[in-house]
Order: C-alpha cells, then sequence, then structure tokens
C-alpha cells in the first residue's frame, strides 16, 4: 500500500499481488493521528497489506524541508503501530504526472481534486514496485 501525505487528504494506492501494477485507492481525510491510524488500519486489514511505501517530498535539489520531516514521523508512527516495513520513496513530481495524466483523461478540474492525490499515491507505489522489481514487467 502507497501513501501521499497531503495536509489536508491522505492518497491510497495499492498493487496486485504479483507486484506488477498500482492502482489507486481512496483518498482519506487527514486528521489526527489517531484517526488517521484506526482508518489506515481498516484498510491495511482489509487488503492484507503487507509493507507501506510513503511518498518523501524532498525539494528538487534533494534537499529535505519541514514536510518531508512530518513524512518521516509519520512514517516512524506507521511503522511502529501496524508492524509492517515501510519505505519512504521520493515523490518528486508525484502530483504533477498525476495531474498530467487527469487532465489528458479530460477529467474535470472538480474531480481532479478529489482524486489527486491517490492518483499520486499510485505513481509513487508504481515506482517503487518498478524498482523493487527491478525494472522487469
Amino acid at each position: 500500500m502507497s501513501l501521499d501525505l497531503g495536509t489536508k487528504t491522505i492518497g491510497t494506492a495499492f498493487c496486485d499481488a504479483g507486484w506488477r501494477f498500482a492502482t489507486n485507492g481512496k483518498t482519506l481525510p487527514r486528521g489526527k493521528w489517531g484517526k488517521d491510524r484506526t482508518a489506515l488500519q481498516e484498510l491495511i486489514a482489509a487488503r492484507a497489506v503487507a509493507g507501506l511505501v510513503i511518498g518523501l517530498p524532498r525539494n528538487m535539489d534533494g534537499s529535505e524541508g519541514p514536510r518531508a520531516q512530518a513524512s518521516r514521523a509519520f512514517a516512524r508512527n506507521a511503522e511502529s503501530a501496524f508492524a509492517l516495513p515501510v519505505l519512504l520513496w521520493d515523490e518528486r513530481w508525484s502530483t504533477q504526472s498525476a495531474e498530467a495524466a487527469m487532465i489528458g483523461q479530460d477529467m474535470s478540474r472538480a474531480r481532479r481534486a478529489e482524486r489527486i492525490d491517490s492518483h499520486a499515491a499510485a505513481i509513487i507505489l508504481q515506482g517503487a514496485i518498478d524498482r523493487l522489481a527491478g525494472g522487469v514487467l
């Protein structure tokens, strides 16, 4: 399962059992850690999730700012709460790629706003899958 952590929402994505294809999931409203943990635990249990890939928002020069530090803190909490392996994945360009793909599908601006985080989560997860699988599909 992949997470794209926004300030107001958490985008989710899942992959098939063969680690080939990422698909976007729900976009969850973001709240305090306890509420986020409960919502994510439900998804983890329902999908039999074996690990998490969390987007790490680095700056274009590779440095890390406050959002990256917040993602690292979230990852530490998730690793402890869910007892799953957690991989932080560089998410530079994921939102822009998701936006371009949705525009290419002629999706309305309002619909894109609702789904951008889950689409970005799928792009993050696909990048991790491709890398972990050695780029072989």
